[in-house]
């Protein structure tokens, strides 16, 4: 019988830490653009537009790599209310990585702000009209989602350090390669 996976294949590591990278980069970019002006505020914001649309095809190309390739099994020892609380996070975390930057290019395409990725080509704006009352709507939308995201960072940081250091369950040594295995 084979020996059950006990980490997750580099394909699953990079789409997670990217994401995780570019989250990170997002809310840096958030928060440039808030605390400068004119033009430079307006190149913060286009990184912004870009990266959250590449997050969002990041993500789903994770789902679909997910599809494909299962979960690795969490820990027999740990108990089954953790193991839905575990489940549950991680698609709340999907559903939130598809809100997030599909309520930002809805309010982009409410308001007719159309953008670059990158600088490198237009992306398209979605067929939706409404201008600036219903682009204020998504991104009341997009905010709430935000915060969404931040309770469930927090929750999953908190969950790998009570398995790393309470547990000591090898969870953690699951998504960081970094990490030796204990016995």
């Amino acid at each position: 019988m084979a020996e059950p996976r006990n980490r997750y294949s580099p394909v699953s590591l990079a789409l997670h830490w990217i994401i995780a990278l570019a989250i990170l980069a997002q809310v840096l970019l958030i928060t440039a653009h808030e605390n400068t002006e004119g033009a430079l505020s307006g190149q913060f914001v286009m990184l912004h537009k870009s990266l959250g649309i590449t997050i969002l095809v990041l993500t789903l190309a994770r789902i679909g790599w997910r599809l494909a390739h299962p979960a690795i099994p969490l820990p027999a020892e740990m108990p089954r209310w953790e193991k839905l609380a575990a489940r549950a996070t991680h698609v709340l975390f999907y559903v939130i990585l598809i809100v997030m930057p599909m309520s930002g290019w809805l309010a982009s395409s409410a308001a007719s702000r159309d953008f670059a990725w990158f600088g490198l080509f237009d992306w398209p704006l979605l067929p939706v009209g409404g201008g600036r009352e219903t682009a204020a709507r998504f991104m009341n939308v997009h905010g709430l989602v935000v915060k969404g995201l931040y309770v469930l960072i927090g929750l999953h940081v908190l969950a790998a350090l009570k398995h790393q250091f309470i547990d000591r369950d090898n969870v953690l040594h699951r998504m960081i390669p970094l990490i030796p295995r204990r016995p």
